[in-house]
């Protein structure tokens, strides 16, 4: 097998500006602390795995909404600097995503999202190709999710993150959920489906086929900065390793290493290698 021919991928996904403060720790509710660094940069969940994806090697196009406004601009050109194709990226009436971030000493953080035109993200008028992977989250309308499920033809996963309930019709359908433990433990409808990645942290992930954990792998000891781009890049890796015919394993193993690289950086768009070489 070439484990160097990666295939096409297509993000159905939220497009953000990231707002991030950095701080000593995350304060506890009601609670002010100091911030040392503020950075505006590119972020969304659906950007960032289409991002990490192109950057691991993917040939990679997106589907999403951006406002009409400087914001918007400046992540449609994000996304064709990294060498997505946003050809069905298109411009709405409500103003670009934000995500506001927080992250502490050690690289953890918290999250508020304010959708904007990623609340309107939808298929209409788009097609897919069988050959053609399709990844999607949940920063997108559950409607749009669902329509995925009846129309994708090839290889569909879903990055169920944040964490709601899944229609069924999801659930049986996607051929790969990619959850993080807590979201995992959220989502009871996923023990029985096809195949779910967990993530555990610097702990690694396990694949589980219909509840039986089938595949599990660690993850390298680094020296983390931010885990605000680990969970997308990790959803990338997987999806591509997996599409183009990795073994479960050895899928698994690589795209634990490249949620791992991507702590060792700041921002939720870190700088990638191709992904054979994280083998």
């Amino acid at each position: 097998m070439d484990l160097s021919a990666l295939g096409a991928l297509c993000v159905v996904g939220s497009i953000n500006v990231d707002v991030t403060a950095s701080v000593v720790r995350l304060p506890a509710p009601g609670e002010t602390v100091m911030g040392n660094a503020l950075r505006r940069d590119a972020g969304g969940k659906g950007a960032n795995q289409a991002v990490a994806a192109a950057r691991l090697g993917a040939a990679v196009r997106m589907v999403g909404a951006v406002g009409d406004d400087s914001d918007g601009q400046a992540m449609l050109q994000n996304l064709r600097d990294a060498g997505v194709n946003v050809s069905d990226v298109w411009l709405g009436e409500d103003a670009t995503g934000t995500a506001l971030i927080t992250v502490d000493e050690t690289g953890e953080n918290s999250i508020v999202v304010c959708a904007g035109a990623n609340a309107t993200v939808s298929i209409d008028g788009v097609t897919f190709d069988e050959n053609e992977a399709v990844l999607a989250q949940l920063e997108i309308p559950m409607a749009t999710v669902e329509a995925l499920a009846a129309v994708v033809p090839g290889y569909f996963v879903v990055n169920a993150a944040p964490a709601q309930g899944v229609p069924q019709s999801v659930v049986d359908r996607a051929d790969l959920f990619i959850v993080n433990e807590t979201e995992f433990a959220a989502l009871p409808a996923l023990k029985d489906a096809k195949l779910v990645a967990v993530t555990e942290g610097s702990a690694g992930a396990a694949l589980f086929s219909h509840g039986k954990e089938i595949a599990r792998a660690t993850a390298p000891r680094v020296h983390s900065i931010s885990a605000v781009g680990a969970g997308d890049a990790f959803c990338a890796a997987l999806t591509v390793a997996l599409h183009a015919g990795w073994d479960p394993v050895e899928a698994l193993a690589a795209a634990c290493a490249v949620g791992a690289d991507a702590v060792t950086h700041l921002g939720a768009q870190p700088p990638l290698a191709k992904l054979p070489t994280y083998r």
